[in-house]
C-alpha cells in the first residue's frame, strides 16, 4: 500500500534522478566539446569548456543537498535508498567527467598553439568507445537496464589496451621526431583522461547493477582472488 510518506519519497526520487540525467547529459556534451577543440585545435572552443563546467558542479552541489534532505527527512528504504545513495556516487562521478574534460581542453589549447600533429587513429578510437562508454553507462541508469549496465563493464579491458597502445604509439612518434615532443605528449595526457571517463562511465554502471539488484560489484575482480 503507498503512503502519502512513501509517494513524496518517490517523487524526491524522481527528482533526483532527473537532476542526474541532466547531469549526465552536460557531462556528455562537454566531453564532446573538448575532444572537437583537440581534432579541430580550436582554442576558442577549448576555452568555453571551463565555463561549461560550471554548470556540471552547480547540479552536483544541488543532488548533495536534495540526497541529504531525502535520507534526512524521508527515510527511503529499499529501491528508494538504494537509487539515492547510487545518485549520490554517480555525481561524483560526473562531476569528475567533467574536470577530465576541462583536461582535455587544456591539451587542446596548447596542441592550437604548437605545429599541428594528426591525431591517431588508435587516440579517435579511443575517444570514440569513452564516450560510447558513457552515453552507455547514462542511458542504462536511465532506463535501470542491467544488462546494458554489464556491457559497459565488459568493455572496460578493450578501453584499458586502447589506452596503453595509443600511448606507446606516441612514444614511438616521439623517438622518430623529438620535435613532436610537446605534441606528443599532450596526446598521452588525453589518452589517460579518456581512459578515466571511461573508469567513470564503469563506476556508474556498477551503481545501475547495485540499484537495480543490490549486487556491489566493486572490486569485484580484486576481492574474487
Amino acid at each position: 500500500m503507498t503512503t502519502p510518506a512513501t509517494a513524496k519519497t518517490g517523487r524526491e526520487v524522481d527528482n533526483l534522478r532527473q537532476l542526474a540525467l541532466r547531469m549526465g547529459g552536460l557531462a556528455e556534451n562537454i566531453l564532446d566539446k573538448s575532444l572537437r577543440a583537440v581534432w579541430s585545435r580550436n582554442i576558442e572552443v577549448a576555452d568555453e569548456v571551463a565555463t561549461d563546467d560550471i554548470e556540471i558542479d552547480r547540479i552536483d552541489v544541488e543532488i548533495d543537498t536534495v540526497v541529504l534532505s531525502v535520507l534526512a527527512l524521508h527515510a527511503p528504504v529499499a529501491a528508494d535508498l538504494r537509487q539515492t545513495l547510487a545518485i549520490k556516487t554517480m555525481a561524483t562521478d560526473l562531476e569528475r567527467v567533467g574536470d577530465l574534460s576541462r583536461n582535455i581542453a587544456s591539451c587542446a589549447h596548447r596542441l592550437a598553439e604548437r605545429e599541428p600533429t594528426p591525431a591517431s587513429t588508435t587516440l579517435r578510437q579511443l575517444a570514440d568507445d569513452s564516450r560510447r562508454a558513457l552515453s552507455r553507462s547514462l542511458q542504462a541508469f536511465a532506463d535501470l537496464d542491467v544488462d546494458l549496465a554489464r556491457a559497459v563493464l565488459a568493455g572496460d579491458d578493450e578501453i584499458d589496451e586502447a589506452e596503453a597502445r595509443a600511448i606507446r604509439e606516441s612514444i614511438a612518434r616521439i623517438n622518430d621526431d623529438p620535435r613532436i615532443c610537446h605534441q606528443e605528449i599532450d596526446m598521452i595526457l588525453i589518452a589517460k583522461s579518456l581512459e578515466r571517463v571511461a573508469d567513470h562511465a564503469t563506476n556508474i554502471a556498477e551503481e545501475v547493477v547495485l540499484a537495480a539488484e543490490s549486487i556491489n560489484l566493486k572490486h569485484a575482480g580484486k576481492l574474487a582472488t
